[in-house]
């Protein structure tokens, strides 16, 4: 029965340390900076394509001469801006894709905590540059802003193979829907970190919120680097596989369901840490090879393409479509990460529960077709908008969050494998780069489609995805 295995997992969550705790909150908080830097950008879009362009609104004509403006200004309208913004939202998906599953090789081979500071440091002062230095210099150019997004899309992408292969080394197969599912809301908790920290500063430029969110950024990694511990054998604890490996196969109930559930009964003994055997690395078409990776791989990229449509494009939709101003429309596009939030825990729960993950993702996915219908008819009424907003974000954002890290871990967890570590961070790199990939090509299809058809449009593409 599945509520006898709850309590048992029950059980040993309440056996973890605050060794746990501070891993779990670390690694949390380390992805929410990277996304609320990333979040920053879609949420000055609006900013930014007014200082691209010679708009009525823009305060630099007051202040420089109409022949030095005329050289500076990139674009001669607002809706050539509005495309170039898209295509850097597709470009820094392209490199973030790449990135992704050339971090997922390195980290397993190299100590994910260096790769994790490396990256949120180095796309900090990238992301500074980008958006603080160039308006402080007021130097616009078209490839300076395409060469640095791809740089910062590369070294943004060791975040995610890190840090879930951080959580898989502490947290094993007990409660890890629940878990997973709680922790996975760092990427909505940095888009709503990234929302208040832009708004807070917008009215000064947006240079400030690119200013701001870049400072935090930085410091959270050199914490990372002085803090995060990646695996329990570092302070001398067993490893996490040496309790999973006495537990049902670990992609049984992702797979092949629950099965022979009496002959699979865990036993919680510990190993000695010196009969642990060392696995090396496994090899990309290894990875690729693992039961399930290709197929959720695929399924990823449909439905990251939607999910990072909202992530991209949703405060600008508000503002365009609605006439919203900027800050407000930042601050509305909150309530669809906190749907993905209570989507993602729930669902993950629910899974945990079944001992089975695809049935509770099809079912969100069809549900999730309704509520895209709804929204894209959600009346000039900001309540309505925000509540639909939020069930949308539910029943995209909570699936999106369980296949990109519980199902990953699953997947990277899987007895072929024997409960490797060494596989986690490739195997995770595979499934949120081929997520990246679709994704990419999506930002520039939602960007094509509402400038030659309209929104609607836009979101049925979104239903077919």
């Amino acid at each position: 029965m599945a509520w006898p295995r709850i309590f048992q997992r029950g059980a040993l969550l309440s056996r973890f340390s605050h060794h746990h705790m501070v891993v779990f909150l670390l690694t949390f908080f380390s992805y929410s900076l990277l996304h609320a830097s990333r979040k920053t950008f879609s949420n000055v879009k609006v900013s930014i394509s007014k200082q691209w362009t010679p708009s009525a609104f823009n305060k630099s004509t007051e202040l420089l001469p109409v022949e030095i403006w005329s050289s500076n200004h990139l674009f001669p309208s607002a809706e050539e801006a509005t495309l170039f913004l898209g295509m850097l939202d597709t470009i820094f998906l392209f490199s973030y894709a790449v990135g992704l599953f050339i971090s997922g090789i390195v980290g397993d081979r190299l100590n994910l905590r260096w790769v994790l500071s490396f990256g949120m440091c180095s796309s900090a002062l990238v992301v500074f540059v980008f958006g603080t230095l160039t308006e402080w210099l007021h130097f616009y150019n078209k490839g300076l802003y395409c060469s640095l997004w791809i740089v910062n899309g590369l070294l943004q992408s060791t975040g995610w193979p890190c840090v879930v292969a951080v959580m898989g080394n502490w947290f094993g197969k007990a409660g890890r829907g629940v878990v997973f599912g709680l922790w996975s809301a760092c990427a909505s908790v940095g888009n709503i970190l990234g929302a208040c920290l832009a708004s807070s500063v917008l009215q000064y430029g947006y240079e400030y919120a690119f200013l701001v969110t870049a400072a935090v950024q930085f410091a959270g990694g050199i914490i990372i680097f002085f803090g995060l511990l990646v695996s329990p054998e570092e302070i001398g604890i067993p490893g996490i596989e040496t309790e999973d490996n006495f537990e049902e196969d670990s992609h049984r109930p992702l797979i092949n369901g629950a099965e022979n559930e009496d002959e699979a009964e865990p036993n919680y003994s510990i190993q000695e840490g010196n009969t642990v055997t060392q696995v090396k690395a496994i090899s990309f078409y290894q990875a690729c090879c693992l039961p399930g990776v290709i197929a959720y791989s695929l399924a990823y990229a449909c439905l990251k393409l939607v999910n990072y449509s909202f992530f991209f494009w949703l405060p600008f939709y508000l503002s365009n479509n609605f006439g919203w101003k900027e800050a407000e429309a930042d601050q509305l596009s909150i309530w669809y990460d906190v749907g993905g939030i209570i989507g993602g825990t729930l669902q993950g729960f629910i899974s945990d529960m079944l001992q089975k993950r695809a049935p509770v993702l099809a079912l969100s996915l069809l549900l999730a077709i309704g509520s895209l219908v709804g929204y894209s008819r959600s009346p000039n009424d900001k309540s309505i908008n925000a509540l639909l907003m939020a069930v949308t974000g539910f029943f995209i954002g909570g699936p999106s969050n369980m296949i990109s890290s519980a199902i990953s871990a699953d997947l990277g967890r899987q007895e072929l494998i024997q409960g490797s570590s060494e596989a986690l961070a490739t195997v995770t790199g595979i499934v949120d780069g081929t997520g990246s990939i679709g994704a990419a090509v999506g930002q520039y299809l939602v960007s094509l489609i509402q400038d030659n058809l309209g929104w609607m449009w836009v979101f049925y593409f979104f239903i077919l995805m």
